[in-house]
């Protein structure tokens, strides 16, 4: 199984959660009292179901499959006061950077960002209350209590949005996957044709005194991205957690660096205006295929932005634009 089967960042799941347990009606009886007072205890909740975050799950692939999460329902209350159990939590465990929304009204409801982060998806109904809550000094024996609030049932959508320290953009066949499997341990597939890059690549890149960060490979974008053409859309949003940018541009581009440069800027401002205010660095990469004379001849018409002319296969300044990028990430 390649790791583009694997990769899923949007499920659907049906959301079931638990019944709160009725309180009890009970009168205290024992050898000495015939007719005691209330003494009925309250039921127990219903199951949640709670997303929990976790780091060493990347994908949203274990859920795919499983349609409907049902919690337990509450127990009810007995005699003594006495509270019924809890229904159990269905816990799922979701990426960094998983969004729950609902899926009728497609609205956010909230985020995971942080390992071992608990949010409650769908509440499980509330214990009803005993009848020793419901005594009054005129009214000394209820013999009512009240019943366990229902559980809910929604559907929910869970989308995830890549969490990475450097993002990169750049057209189909840039050259970004080759970078990525030289700069870190990431063995993304590589071929010689555009969008072999079906799902976003993360890679763990080792930097100087042992340091690291993490660079995703976010599917080539082309002309029309924003539109929802080609991969589209479905990629853009991955680009929108990255702090920074790395546009990677072939030496070989049939435009110039600053025509390239310019469309894939200009896609990612139509898609999401705030991804304009990230800090970007620019990597024109192939520059072994570049003589001295041709590399000058091409850095009088750079766009305003840092760059440096790399080389993946013949391992061309790769540790100056991993300082580079190490600034920009901590700048």
């Amino acid at each position: 199984m390649s790791q583009g089967s694997n990769f899923v960042d949007y499920v659907k799941i049906c959301c079931r959660s638990g019944k709160g347990g009725a309180g009890s009606a009970h009168l205290h009886r024992d050898k000495h009292t015939a007719t005691g007072g209330p003494d009925g205890g309250d039921g127990g909740r219903g199951g949640h179901i709670i997303l929990k975050g976790s780091t060493h799950i990347w994908t949203l692939l274990h859920l795919k499959y499983r349609k409907h999460v049902i919690a337990e329902n509450g127990d009810n209350g007995g005699s003594g006061q006495k509270t019924g159990k809890n229904g159990k939590d269905e816990i799922l465990e979701v990426p960094l950077g998983t969004i729950a929304k609902d899926a009728e009204t497609g609205i956010a409801l909230f985020e995971i960002t942080k390992d071992g982060e608990t949010k409650i998806l769908t509440p499980g109904g509330r214990g009803g209350l005993g009848n020793w809550h419901f005594k009054t000094p005129t009214l000394q024996t209820p013999r009512f209590a009240q019943p366990g609030e229902e559980g809910r049932e929604e559907w929910m959508v869970l989308e995830l949005k890549v969490l990475a320290d450097v993002g990169l953009v750049g057209f189909p066949n840039a050259g970004k996957s080759t970078l990525l499997s030289v700069v870190s341990a990431a063995k993304p597939e590589i071929a010689d044709y555009a969008f072999t890059t079906l799902v976003p690549n993360l890679g763990i890149v080792s930097y100087r005194d042992n340091r690291s960060f993490v660079m995703a490979d976010i599917p080539g974008i082309i002309e029309g991205a924003s539109k929802g053409k080609g991969l589209g859309l479905r990629f853009l949003r991955h680009i929108e957690r990255n702090s920074v940018l790395l546009f990677l541009i072939p030496s070989d581009t049939s435009r110039t660096i600053r025509e390239e440069y310019a469309i894939l800027l200009n896609e990612l401002e139509q898609y999401n205006p705030e991804l304009m205010h990230k800090p970007r660095v620019l990597a024109v990469s192939k520059a072994d295929l570049l003589d001295e004379e041709l590399t000058e001849e091409i850095k009088k018409d750079m766009p305003d932005v840092p760059y440096v002319f790399i080389s993946s296969v013949a391992q061309k300044n790769i540790l100056e634009l991993k300082d580079m990028l190490w600034k920009a990430i901590n700048g």
